[in-house]
């Protein structure tokens, strides 16, 4: 049955910041949210895990109140949530207890994926050498790594449960092409492993790599909705960029097409 969300909306006083929100997943996949910033995404994904009180609208996980107790949740917060000054293993380890993952388990899960995201030296630092001797390596905290690789321990975290829904608030903000390359396999990975998965962002480009589903966000309102394919199918297409070695200008003006801008590179946008 999956997940199902309707009419959810939120009031701050005077202000409406989600308005009447719903759609529904019946299958795995993607479902992307997707709005400028201050669109409503962040609050509609937090009162879609009860983080936040709802004024109207249920959410249902097959059937029943979604909640952390009937259903595996691996969470990405847009917002950096770790403790800056403590040990980034020791963080690590409290959060998987923390959703029942077992000691031994944790082991085996936390080398997997720090492996898999590229995040040994930080959680497995070397000892040095110094005349002849090992010196242990301290404990790396989060104050010690970039805003994109406290990303990936927040990623790595969410992924502890092997979680059946999973939430990625801009996931892919402050990574840098490689990281986000890395992050692009793994939610691939998970997408063929038949997980939900509910995607924000307020690029276009990031989510239909993964979508089948979506809500464009505006002002607290959903002003499209449905299947990817469906909607761009519905509007037609008026501009098109073409990247050449030879200047084609002429050919374009024959054909009664309006060059809207040219550069250098011979990248032409036209209608």
């Amino acid at each position: 049955m999956g997940l199902k969300v309707t009419d959810l909306s939120k009031k701050y006083g005077n202000k409406t910041v989600v308005d009447h929100i719903s759609f529904e997943m019946d299958k795995p996949g993607v479902y992307a949210l997707l709005g400028t910033n201050g669109a409503g995404k962040t609050t509609s994904i937090r009162m879609i895990l009860d983080m936040l009180d709802k004024d109207t609208g249920e959410v249902l996980w097959n059937g029943k109140p979604l909640s952390f107790d009937n259903c595996n949740i691996g969470y990405l917060a847009e917002e950096r949530g770790l403790y800056q000054k403590y040990p980034l293993m020791d963080q690590i380890i409290y959060f998987g207890e923390l959703r029942g993952v077992s000691k031994a388990e944790l082991e085996k899960k936390i080398k997997y994926w720090s492996g898999r995201l590229k995040l040994d030296e930080y959680l497995y630092p070397q000892p040095t050498v110094v005349n002849g001797r090992k010196i242990k390596a301290k404990p790396k905290s989060p104050d010690q790594l970039s805003k994109g690789n406290q990303q990936k321990i927040q990623f790595l975290i969410a992924m502890l449960s092997d979680p059946e829904l999973l939430v990625l608030d801009e996931p892919f903000s402050g990574l840098d092409p490689v990281n986000t390359d890395i992050l692009k396999d793994v939610v691939r990975e998970q997408i063929d492993a038949g997980k939900y998965i509910i995607m924000s962002s307020h690029q276009m480009a990031v989510v239909e790599e993964f979508c089948t589903d979506i809500t464009i966000l505006s002002r607290s309102k959903a002003i499209v909705k449905g299947n990817l394919n469906d909607i761009k199918k519905s509007y037609g297409r008026v501009k098109l960029s073409l990247k050449c070695e030879s200047d084609v200008s002429s050919y374009i003006k024959e054909l009664g097409i309006e060059i809207l801008s040219e550069k250098l590179d011979q990248k032409l946008t036209a209608h």
